[in-house]
């Protein structure tokens, strides 16, 4: 494109991972034109993965905005004279503000009836064939402004008060042992994953090993889990920065696909990840990006033998699924590059 583009907008409204896919962004817009202004808008939930982001000059809360009401939110947008706007997940309300708000170029992804009538360049993702990261097709937007790259890293940046606080909590929950590996159990219905019941046996079996000590990372306790194992919930009421900062505390992460591993992946911690070979689930989508990582899948024939027909219930139970020795042999693989040395960012 020829427009001299000195001020963007990104805006990614939906859930924590897909926040953290969109960080590749901002860097490479200030890699092309390092005096724009880059304003991030998502929802207040989300916004902590961008703070403190040297990349972004602005967050913009999108419940904020709501309270602004339709005209509020255009006449706030015309002040900061945004020369593009990427939305990196379609939305009619937003669609329409941009174009009330005198935004020129407008990128969106695909082809709705309302980007149409209001001048959108809609960018296709071609029935996703071929298959490709998330984070790629988020970046073709980016690309439709003549940024031209494949640097898909993830990023999230911590203060040095921040690493502080992670070492120290480190050390607090090591307790004189060598590795620290995070379960996260849930994963929101986003995608197939193992019952809790699983992971407390996976937590048994890893801590068998003498330098292994494990945490749990979620924010809420599974019904009927030990009590026990209730006081490891390090996130347990936690706010998603303070989240942040206690996975940057981890030599590993295992989960399903889901927001934390892509947190992890963005803080450069090592994941194992349990994925669905579908291709809305596929770790060609939604691999973890920037970070050394081990994705596992079910057999070749699982899922015509085993899956119950939705991914989002799935388990991995059964023959050809991922069992819990699979898991501990990719934890084994991992602490060996460690080799006790864990370089904290």
């Amino acid at each position: 494109m020829n427009l001299k583009l000195k001020r963007f907008l990104v805006i990614r409204i939906d859930r924590i991972g897909d926040v953290v896919l969109s960080t590749p962004i901002p860097r490479e817009v200030k890699s092309k034109y390092p005096d724009a202004f880059v304003a991030v808008l998502c929802r207040d939930y989300t916004k902590d993965v961008y703070i403190y982001n040297p990349n972004v000059d602005l967050i913009i809360s999108l419940e904020e905005l709501k309270e602004k009401g339709f005209w509020g939110t255009v006449f706030f947008l015309r002040k900061l004279k945004f020369d593009a706007s990427l939305l990196l997940l379609p939305d009619e309300w937003i669609n329409y503000v941009l174009f009330f708000s005198g935004i020129k170029c407008r990128v969106g992804t695909g082809y709705k009836f309302y980007q149409f009538i209001t001048g959108v360049k809609g960018i296709s993702r071609k029935k996703y064939i071929p298959l490709r990261h998330e984070a790629d097709y988020c970046m073709d937007q980016a690309r439709y402004l003549g940024i031209q790259t494949d640097n898909l890293t993830t990023e999230i940046f911590l203060t040095d008060e921040e690493k502080e606080k992670s070492s120290d909590l480190r050390k607090e929950l090591l307790d004189g042992k060598k590795y620290l590996i995070g379960l996260h159990i849930s994963s929101g219905g986003s995608a197939p994953n193992w019952e809790p019941e699983k992971y407390l046996k996976l937590s048994e079996k890893l801590e068998e090993q003498n330098d292994v000590k494990v945490v749990f990372t979620d924010n809420v306790v599974p019904k009927n889990f030990p009590k026990e194992k209730q006081n490891i919930f390090i996130n347990f009421g936690k706010t998603l920065r303070e989240t942040i900062i206690s996975i940057n505390s981890l030599d590993c992460l295992v989960s399903a696909s889901t927001g934390p591993m892509h947190i992890a992946a963005a803080l450069k911690v090592k994941t194992i990840s349990l994925f669905c070979p579908l291709p809305a689930c596929s770790p060609k989508l939604w691999r973890p990006l920037g970070n050394e990582s081990i994705e596992l899948l079910p057999s070749e024939n699982y899922c015509q033998t085993k899956c119950p027909g939705d991914p989002k219930i799935c388990t991995f139970d059964g023959e050809g699924g991922i069992e819990i020795k699979q898991v501990v042999e990719a934890v084994n693989a991992i602490l060996k590059v460690y080799n006790g040395n864990r370089l904290h960012n």
